[in-house]
Order: structure tokens, then sequence, then C-alpha cells
């Protein structure tokens, strides 16, 4: 949420405030089918006269959504941070949307459906539409269940129905099989997970009703940052010392350079027990962040890292 290439990839106070307020592949001919309809995040119907052949993608977990299903080169634009798979690159880019959104190059790219992420205001979409462009916004995912909901709508607007459902189908198991390993334990670790530190002494963590705290859960852990009131908090470190959580994951790794030995001197820090008993890791926060199909692939690797013994 923070950095590059997250879902959203903003400083997490922007990301906060956006809340509230080279030429690609030819695409391949979609069957011809009759009106599509489907409910978006905003609550509004988006409608298709057949499955989109054109597409624009405003978020990294859209782009890869596009190409989990089998319809990557229906992709004729992508945002700049859309990097997974390595496919995406060869795309051309419309720029950073949540900086300033390039309306000329969208509509020079003439898509029949601009996916845009939960995180692109209402306003954004609205200008969009006032173009004469086809919109669908993705949720701003509370649960795994609201990444399966798009998933499955996204399927539908592009006439990947049935890859759709075998992909959501597929993630649900592999969550069964997780959780199937989790649910015997009988001391869950309380794990605080770092997204942002820009400010090191007031770090950003996922809170209640997200779906990373979810993730923290089924993976066998109690998340720190539910005792915050907003989903999305900053904790103090007398906070963090209060709760003394026994494992600490580096979301704030993969784009803003923290590691170990950083948080350990990290002024008050070195009395958390993570942090005394070395339960201090890096985490590739691409899989967390960007609610899309790599979000189980977080999940195995969370929970392997706070209960190794369950997946040796």
């Amino acid at each position: 949420m923070l950095c590059r290439a997250r879902h959203f990839l903003l400083p997490f106070s922007l990301v906060l405030a956006l809340l509230a307020g080279a030429c690609a592949p030819a695409p391949t001919a979609a069957p011809v089918s009759a009106d599509i309809t489907v409910t978006d995040g905003l609550g509004r119907e988006v409608s298709l006269a057949a499955p989109a052949i054109r597409i624009i993608s405003l978020a990294p977990s859209n782009t890869e959504a596009l190409f989990a299903l089998g319809a990557g080169d229906r992709l004729v634009g992508r945002d700049a941070y859309s990097d997974f798979p390595a496919e995406a690159l060869d795309i051309a880019s419309i720029g950073d949307p949540y900086a300033s959104v390039d309306t000329e190059a969208i509509v020079a790219l003439a898509p029949d459906l601009v996916l845009a992420g939960g995180i692109t205001s209402p306003e954004t979409v609205e200008q969009l539409e006032g173009l004469g462009l086809t919109v669908y916004s993705t949720r701003i995912n509370t649960s795994l269940e609201d990444i399966y909901t798009d998933l499955l709508d996204i399927g539908t607007l592009t006439g990947r129905s049935t890859e759709a459902e075998a992909l959501v189908a597929d993630l649900r198991a592999r969550v069964e099989a997780v959780t199937a390993k989790t649910s015997t334990v009988t001391e869950k670790p309380i794990v605080f997970y770092e997204l942002d530190a820009t400010e090191p002494s007031k770090p950003w963590t996922p809170g209640p009703n997200t779906f990373m705290s979810q993730l923290i859960g089924l993976a066998g852990g109690v998340n720190a940052g539910d005792i915050a009131a907003d989903q999305y908090a900053q904790l103090s470190v007398e906070q963090l010392v209060a709760q003394d959580p026994a494992i600490i994951v580096l979301g704030s790794a993969t784009y803003g350079g923290q590691t170990p030995e950083l948080v350990a001197a990290r002024a008050g820090w070195e009395t958390i027990a993570a942090v005394e008993n070395g339960a201090v890791y890096t985490f590739d926060d691409n899989l967390v962040s960007r609610p899309g199909p790599r979000v189980v692939d977080g999940l195995e690797r969370l929970a392997a890292l706070i209960h190794p013994e369950l997946f040796e």
C-alpha cells in the first residue's frame, strides 16, 4: 500500500485521502454473447454488449487477475505499477493514475472496458464515464470473499467465467488446506505486519475488517493492528510494546527497504519479543497488499512463517 508495485502503491496518508474522496499485444477475439451486467464495488451496474476485448487496467491486482484468467492479451493499457507477470511490462503504460489520470492516453487506446481499482476515486470513475468509457471498479476489499467476487466479475466481463470459477475454487481449496493445519493450534502468536515505516516510531499496519487482517488470522496468528479503530492505522511504539508481538513481518521491506537490523535499532523496539527472539522477517508485500489472485500465495507464506512446525 505504500510504495511502487503494491496494489495501490502510494504513501499511506495519500492512499487514505484517495479512499475518501511500446504497443500492446493484439487482443484475441472474444465470443459474442448477450448483454453482460455485473454490480461493481461502487454499487453501480456495469453492462457490456459482449465480452471486453480492449481493456485498460488501473491497478496491479486487476492486471494480475486478467492474466490469471487467460485474458492478459486483452490488455491494451495498464497503470505504471503493473509489473506482474513479466508480460505485463510489454503493455503500454498510461502512467500513474493515482497522481493524475491521463484521460487522453486512456481514450486514445479506445478501450471497451476500464478496470479501476478499489482505491480509484468515485470522481475519477465518473470522469472516465463522462468520456463515454465503460468502467468497472473493484471493491475496497475487506475479506477474501470480496476478492473472489471481483475475480468472478472480471471473468464475466471478459467472457472467462469458467476460468474464473475454476480459479476461485482453487483458491478456496488452498485456503482450506492452510486452515486445516492452522485451526489445530492452541496458541496463536500476536503478529505485527508493517506496511509503511515512513515514520518508524508510528508505522502503518492493517487494522480490523481488512482482508490482510483476515489473512493473518487464517495463517494462525492474531493481528496486532486489530486494536485500531480504522481499517489501516499507525501504531505507536507504546502500543506495540504493550502488545509485545511475537512475530514482526516487514511488508515494508519490499519497497521501503526495512530490515530486521533497522527494526532492532529503532528506539524502544529492543524490548519487543519478536526483536529479542530474532522473529522479525522481511516479506514480499505484493503478495498480500494486492487483492488479486496471488493473495493465497501470501497466505501460504504467512502461515509457514508463523507456524513453521505445521508446514515442514
